[in-house]
Order: C-alpha cells, then sequence, then structure tokens
C-alpha cells in the first residue's frame, strides 16, 4: 500500500486487487465529519428515494458535491440538482473532500477528486443489497467510503452478483477505498444490528464519496 501510514494506526487490509479496508483510518476527523453532515442534512433532509421498480430504497440519503447520486422511475443517475427543490446540492465540505482525496492517496489512487458525495443514514435493521457502483462516467475512479456511528457488515463480493460475498466488519471511524480491478465489485451492507452510539444514537452515517462526471 503507498502512503505514509504511522505505526500507531491499525494496519490496512487488502479486500481485493485495489480495494482496501482501513480501521479507524477516519476516527481523528469524525467529530468534523458527523459536524459536516449535520450542516447537509438541514439544507437538504434526507428522504427515502424510490428505485425504477417503484420501491422505496431502504435507507434515507441526501447529498453534497457538484453532483447527486439520485434514483426514481426513470431510473439511477447523477443530477446537479436536488429534484424535490429544483437548487444545486450543498456544496461539498472541505473536511470532506480532503479526508476523501487523502484516503485515495494512501490506497494508490493520487488524484483523486470527488465531485459527488452521497449520505446514507442506516437505523438497525437497515440494509444495502448487493450491488455495483456503475452510474460514474469515468470507471478509472474508485469509491471512497466512510463509516460513523454503529457498526455495520459490509458485504464485500465479486464481480459477478452470484459470487459469495465476504463479511467485515466496519466500526465508528473506518474507511473503504477500492477501484482498479476491484472497481465493479458487487457490494452492499447487512441488517444493522441493535444498538446505540455515543456519538450517533441509533443511526449509522457512511459517506460515499465518487466522481462522478467524466
Amino acid at each position: 500500500m503507498r502512503g505514509q501510514i504511522t505505526l500507531l494506526e491499525p494496519v490496512p487490509v487488502e479486500l481485493g486487487p485495489g480495494a482496501w479496508h482501513m480501521p479507524g483510518r477516519a476516527l481523528a476527523k469524525a467529530g468534523g465529519l458527523l459536524d459536516a453532515i449535520a450542516e447537509v442534512i438541514r439544507d437538504v433532509p434526507l428522504r427515502q428515494m424510490l428505485t425504477p421498480g417503484g420501491r422505496r430504497i431502504c435507507a434515507p440519503m441526501t447529498n453534497c458535491g457538484r453532483l447527486g447520486w439520485i434514483s426514481d422511475r426513470r431510473g439511477y443517475r447523477y443530477s446537479a440538482e436536488d429534484p424535490l427543490t429544483g437548487r444545486p446540492w450543498p456544496p461539498m465540505p472541505e473536511l470532506v473532500a480532503q479526508l476523501a482525496r487523502q484516503l485515495a492517496g494512501e490506497a494508490g489512487y493520487a488524484g483523486f477528486e470527488p465531485d459527488a458525495c452521497l449520505v446514507n443514514a442506516y437505523r438497525p435493521g437497515m440494509r444495502m443489497g448487493l450491488h455495483q457502483d456503475r452510474d460514474e462516467a469515468d470507471m478509472s475512479q474508485p469509491i471512497v467510503s466512510v463509516s460513523l456511528g454503529l457498526p455495520a457488515v459490509f458485504l464485500w463480493g465479486g464481480l459477478r452478483r452470484g459470487d459469495k460475498a465476504r463479511r467485515v466488519t466496519l466500526a465508528h471511524g473506518d474507511a473503504l477505498v477500492f477501484g482498479g480491478e476491484s472497481r465493479m465489485c458487487f457490494h452492499g451492507i447487512a441488517p444493522v444490528a441493535r444498538g446505540r452510539h455515543p456519538k450517533t444514537g441509533e443511526l449509522r452515517y457512511n459517506l460515499t464519496l465518487r466522481r462522478a462526471a467524466a
């Protein structure tokens, strides 16, 4: 793994070619990240979007950055505007963008500049089915994910939906970066277990940062 990691930090775990689990890597900035999330949600509240089939996506979400990921009966895509208000999404907080650049660089993806940040909020029992991130214009760019609050079990599959998924526990402050050969691996979140985190209560937040535009 490239980049500088101090001996005081947990050792990153390679999930596959170009894919890394970085335990505790965002912990030092967790307080600022939670403040940033609160500001984004105040501006653009969380909502459960519709799938193209008309079902509600389990975990509520919102966006910040130049582009936001949206889903409705027209399909999955990115938009520069919130479809509910017609206004641009709130700017991506610099702390969030800076952390994403740093994590991507440490995983070997120099020059990553995220333009979209999806914020998911999970309550106990909520999940995210196995899926691929495939709505971005440039698949050479990695995905950066940061977990805050309640722990969750990350399901890390293969390039085919039927491949057996590895179960990886994600704790408060953990990060994931995946790209390269692993960019199109299926992944998801198992139902979040009941619990209460001292910083978020009965919530798990996940930040997913991407380069959506070409």
